[in-house]
């Protein structure tokens, strides 16, 4: 009998949970690429809102590094309201961002003095809300402060884009440390697309997943890039002339 009287309280508990639940899940929502290729890699579709993502140069030179800079542009113009972009070095070209999607009207810079107080800012800008995206350029990501920032995104469901920037060869090295980004990716420089007559054709990146929470890693070519930040499988890959336009890997 005691049993029998426990059940309705057991069952309610169980249908609160399973509301709780629901609920989030359904504030878990994505942001597709638009490219099929790459968005049935990921898990939903898209990359996570309310997750930080991390971009990289394939190498510590400064065009690949631009690059992952205007890849992760192209995403955050593929979002809806403001955006904010925290960097310790005044380098970042507005043309440029631009050129891949996100006009200056959009965008707000935070400008620190030392690379922790970019960190500090994008915590806080992450945890505002109400923002498309939060941008920052940073050389080191520690497990701990990544943390921070990942909780900071799932409490307020804005997508964080970590941009990370070396200086030198031996920085590149801190990539390979783990953090609590939902994805990790490198962009490499490739050579523009061919065009039939003399000139520069597209600009062309090697994108390369190397890691995705509940996702395989792979890697694509890609055109860079366009004004809507929309990007496309190069050319050259999609009639199979190049074989790593999709190849998956572990890692």
């Amino acid at each position: 009998m005691a049993q029998a009287g426990a059940n309705p309280i057991i069952s309610d508990l169980r249908d609160r949970i399973q509301h709780l639940e629901g609920a989030m899940t359904r504030s878990k929502t994505v942001l597709p690429f638009g490219v099929c290729e790459i968005d049935e890699l990921l898990p939903g579709g898209g990359l996570a809102y309310g997750a930080i993502h991390e971009f990289a140069g394939g190498g510590a030179g400064a065009v690949d590094g631009a690059a992952a800079a205007m890849f992760a542009g192209g995403i955050a113009a593929r979002t809806k309201g403001k955006v904010v972009w925290c960097l310790a070095r005044p380098d970042l070209f507005a043309p440029a961002l631009a050129q891949v999607g996100l006009h200056p009207d959009r965008v707000i810079y935070v400008e620190a003095i030392h690379e922790e107080y970019v960190l500090e800012a994008c915590e806080e800008a992450l945890r505002f809300g109400g923002l498309g995206a939060v941008v920052a350029e940073t050389v080191r990501l520690p497990m701990v402060v990544s943390r921070r920032l990942q909780l900071a995104a799932e409490g307020s469901g804005t997508i964080g884009l970590l941009v990370r920037r070396w200086r030198r060869q031996t920085e590149a090295g801190d990539f390979g440390h783990p953090t609590a980004a939902a994805s990790r990716w490198r962009i490499s420089v490739l050579p523009s697309e061919p065009l039939p007559v003399p000139g520069i054709g597209r600009a062309r990146w090697l994108a390369e997943v190397i890691r995705i929470k509940a996702g395989e890693s792979a890697d694509f070519i890609l055109e860079a890039c366009d004004g809507q930040g929309r990007l496309r499988i190069s050319s050259d890959a999609a009639d199979g002339s190049d074989k790593t336009r999709r190849s998956f890997h572990t890692g």
